[in-house]
C-alpha cells in the first residue's frame, strides 16, 4: 500500500444496501492522486451515458487526497464528483473542514455512492467499518440540528457529518453538501445529487493515521510554514479571511455589481472584510491541522437579522453574490442570508446570482409583483434579498422557480435570457472576465461551467513572476490582454491548479501565487508523504489528466465546443468606476478558444483527441469513447 493512503475505497450501493471495499493498486493512486481526478475516474466507470443526474444511475464520489490527514497545513479537503443537475455534465466541488481528514482516519481514501435507497438513510463510517442507518427522523431539519441529533444518537461529540440540507431535499437544483454546518461543497448541485439518492448524511469517525514515508521532513516543512505565515502571500487571509479581497476588488473595478453592469460598488466599504472585523466578527476558524485560519465566524444579536456563529460567516464570494450583485450593503442581512444558505444547504453564488437576475428583470419591467408573489424585488433591497433566499430554501412561491437557477428560470418564463450571467447553467463567481481576460476563456472551457478556482488569475502573472517561472511562464502581460502568451498562461495555470484539485489541497497553501508553500516545497511535501520521486512535471500531467477525464465525460454526452460560451452581459461595456466601457469582445474570445483547443490537444469541437488521451495514459478512456457516439451526427472520438 502506498504511503499517505489507506489503500481502500468504499463502494455503497444504496439500491441493494450492499457495501464493499475496493483496494486499488499503488499505480492507480499515483496516476490519479485523489480528489476530483479520482472522482472523475469513478464517474466515467460507473455512470452510464445519458444518465439522469437525479436518477439512481448517477454516481456520487467523495474523495480525499494523498496529503489528506498529514500533519501539515492545507490538506483536509474533500472533492464531490457527479453528473451535475445544474449543467447535466461532469462536475466537481471541493470543501475543507475536519470531515475530510476524519474520513481518512476512519480507514478510507474515498467513497463511491451508487443507486438510490428506498427510504432515507445515513452512512456511518468508523474505524474501517461502515453501515447504513435509518435517517427518517433527520429529513427536513436544518444542518446544525442534524449534526446535534447524530452526535447524540451515536454518543460521540467528535464525529464529523457531511450532509445535504432541506433545500436539496426539496429539489433546489444547486443544493450543496455541508459539513460542520458551515463548510460547503457549493457548486454544481452535489447536495441535490445526494438528496436524490435518499442519502441524508455521511458520518465519519476514526483513529487510523496514514503512514508517512519521511515524517521528519514533513514535520520540518510544517514548522517552516507556521513560522513564515506572517510574511506569506496569505497572511491577510488569517486576519480578514477571503473578505480581504472585497474592498480592493471594488477599488480596481473588479467587483461584480448590479448584476454585472459595473465593477465598482458604492457600498463596498460597508460589506468589506475590514468592516466585518470591526463589527460582527466573533473569531477566526480553521480547517483540520491548518495554520492559516482563514474562515470567519460572525454573530449578530440585535436588529432584524440575528446570526448564529454556528453557521460560520460569509466568504468573499458570498459577500459579492448576496451583496454587490444585488446592490445590498447591509452586512448583517448578507450574514443572515449566508446563514440561511448554510441551514438549507444551498450554494450562495448560485443563489445570489439568481436573485440579482430577478432584480435586473424586475427593474426593467420584465417581471412584476404578479410574478414574484407580491414582493418588490429591487436592487438594494436587503429585506427582499433575504426573503428570496428563504423562499428558495423552502421552494416556496416564486422560490420554487428560482430554485432551478437563473438560466432555467429565464427559459421557463421566456424573459431576461440576455440578463443571465452563467456558463453551462452555473452562475458566475465574483471575478470579472472583463478585467481578467483569461477568466473569460477558462469560465467557458471548464467542464462544469464558470469556476474561479480552476486557475491562477491573470493578475498573478504580473504580481508573482518568480512563482510562475518554474512553469516556463516568463513574459507576463496585462490582465486585459488575451493574446497567445496569456492563453498559454491559462493552459499551464489551469493544469497546475487541476493537480491541486487532484492532490486535493488548499489553493491558499500550495501554488505559485497566493501560497504559503512554493512549488518546490509542495513537491518536497509530496515526496515526504509518499516516498515517490514525484516531480513538478508529473504533477502537471496529473492535472492535465484530471481535466481530460472530466472533459471526456462531456464528450461522451455529445457536449463540447457548443457549450463553451460566455453570457451576453460580459460583452456589454461596464458602467462606472475605473473600468467604465470595458467589455469582452466575441472576436478575441473565439480566437483564444480556438488556440486553447490546439494547445491542449482537443479537436475543433472541443473533444479530447485519441492521441491526447493515450499520451496521458488514458488509453482505456480513448477505447471507451471510440465505441460510443458522442454527437447527434454519430461521430466517434476524433483521432489526432
Amino acid at each position: 500500500m502506498a504511503f499517505g493512503y489507506q489503500g481502500k475505497i468504499l463502494h455503497v450501493d444504496l439500491s441493494s444496501g450492499q457495501l464493499s471495499v475496493e483496494e486499488p493498486e499503488d499505480k492507480f493512486y499515483r496516476r490519479y492522486m485523489g480528489g476530483s481526478a479520482m472522482g472523475a475516474y469513478y464517474l466515467l466507470q460507473h455512470t452510464p451515458e445519458g444518465a439522469d443526474p437525479l436518477g439512481e444511475e448517477n454516481t456520487l464520489s467523495l474523495m480525499t487526497g494523498v496529503m489528506t490527514g498529514a500533519p501539515i497545513s492545507g490538506q483536509s479537503r474533500v472533492a464531490a464528483v457527479a453528473k451535475s443537475p445544474v449543467s447535466g455534465l461532469a462536475d466537481e466541488s471541493s470543501a475543507g473542514g475536519s470531515w475530510p481528514a476524519e474520513l481518512k482516519f476512519a480507514g478510507f481514501d474515498g467513497i463511491v455512492i451508487h443507486g438510490r435507497a428506498d427510504a432515507p438513510v445515513y452512512l456511518w463510517v468508523h474505524d474501517g467499518e461502515a453501515e447504513l442507518r435509518d435517517a427518517a427522523a433527520l429529513v427536513g431539519r436544518f444542518t446544525a440540528d442534524v449534526e446535534d441529533a447524530l452526535r447524540e444518537e451515536l454518543g460521540d461529540r467528535r464525529i464529523e457529518v457531511l450532509q445535504c440540507g432541506p433545500g436539496a431535499e426539496k429539489g433546489v437544483r444547486y443544493g450543496a453538501l455541508v459539513n460542520n454546518a458551515n463548510r460547503v461543497n457549493g457548486r454544481g448541485g452535489m447536495g441535490t445529487v445526494m438528496a436524490s439518492k435518499n442519502l441524508k448524511a455521511v458520518v465519519v469517525r476514526g483513529r487510523a493515521r496514514p503512514e508517512l514515508a519521511d515524517r521528519d521532513t514533513l514535520t520540518g516543512l510544517a514548522r517552516w510554514g507556521a513560522e513564515h505565515l506572517p510574511e506569506s502571500g496569505v497572511a491577510g487571509f488569517r486576519r480578514l479571511g477571503t473578505a480581504a479581497l472585497l474592498l480592493s476588488q471594488s477599488t480596481v473595478g473588479g467587483l461584480p455589481t448590479h448584476n454585472w453592469d459595473s465593477g465598482s460598488f458604492d457600498g463596498a466599504e460597508e460589506i468589506s472584510g475590514e468592516r466585518m472585523a470591526e463589527t460582527i466578527l466573533k473569531r477566526g476558524d480553521t480547517c483540520y491541522g491548518c495554520a492559516i485560519a482563514c474562515k470567519r465566524v460572525v454573530e449578530v444579536t440585535e436588529g432584524p437579522y440575528k446570526v448564529d456563529p454556528r453557521y460560520g460567516g460569509p466568504e468573499y464570494e458570498t459577500l459579492a453574490a448576496l451583496g454587490s450583485y444585488c446592490d445590498v450593503s447591509d452586512l448583517a442581512a448578507i450574514a443572515y442570508a449566508n446563514q440561511l444558505c448554510n441551514m438549507y444547504g444551498i450554494d450562495t453564488i448560485a443563489c445570489g446570482g439568481t436573485i440579482a437576475w430577478v432584480m435586473d428583470c424586475f427593474e426593467r419591467g420584465l417581471l412584476t409583483e404578479a410574478d414574484t408573489g407580491g414582493i418588490s424585488v429591487r436592487f438594494g433591497d436587503a429585506a427582499a434579498m433575504v426573503r428570496m433566499v428563504e423562499m428558495i430554501g423552502k421552494r416556496e412561491g416564486f422560490g420554487e422557480l428560482l430554485g432551478e437557477g437563473s438560466a432555467q428560470a429565464a427559459e421557463t418564463l421566456g424573459v431576461g435570457q440576455e440578463l443571465v450571467v452563467a456558463v453551462k447553467g452555473r452562475e458566475l463567481p465574483a471575478h470579472m472576465p472583463q478585467v481578467k481576460r483569461t477568466m473569460a476563456l477558462l469560465y467557458a472551457v471548464n467542464p462544469g461551467g464558470a469556476d474561479h478556482t480552476v486557475c491562477e488569475h491573470d493578475t498573478s502573472y504580473l504580481r508573482f513572476p518568480e512563482g510562475m517561472a518554474p512553469l516556463d511562464l516568463l513574459d507576463p502581460h496585462p490582465s486585459t490582454v488575451l493574446n497567445p502568451e496569456m492563453v498559454r498562461y491559462a493552459v499551464y495555470s489551469q493544469q497546475l491548479i487541476s493537480c491541486v484539485d487532484a492532490v486535493n489541497v488548499c489553493k491558499f497553501v500550495y501554488g505559485p501565487a497566493w501560497q504559503l508553500y512554493d512549488l518546490e516545497q509542495w513537491v518536497e511535501a509530496l515526496q515526504a508523504i509518499t516516498g515517490w520521486n514525484v516531480s513538478l512535471w508529473e504533477m502537471m500531467k496529473v492535472g492535465e489528466r484530471r481535466i481530460n477525464l472530466l472533459r471526456a465525460f462531456n464528450a461522451r454526452e455529445g457536449v463540447g465546443a457548443q457549450a463553451d460560451t460566455l453570457p451576453h452581459k460580459l460583452t456589454v461595456p461596464l458602467k462606472g468606476g475605473p473600468n467604465e466601457g470595458v467589455a469582452v469582445t466575441q472576436a478575441e474570445f473565439e480566437s483564444a478558444k480556438a488556440l486553447y483547443y490546439q494547445m491542449v490537444g482537443w479537436d475543433s469541437q472541443g473533444y479530447p483527441t485519441s492521441g491526447k488521451l493515450h499520451e496521458l495514459g488514458l488509453g482505456w478512456l480513448a477505447e471507451m469513447l471510440e465505441t460510443r457516439t458522442i454527437s447527434e451526427s454519430s461521430a466517434t472520438l476524433p483521432a489526432d
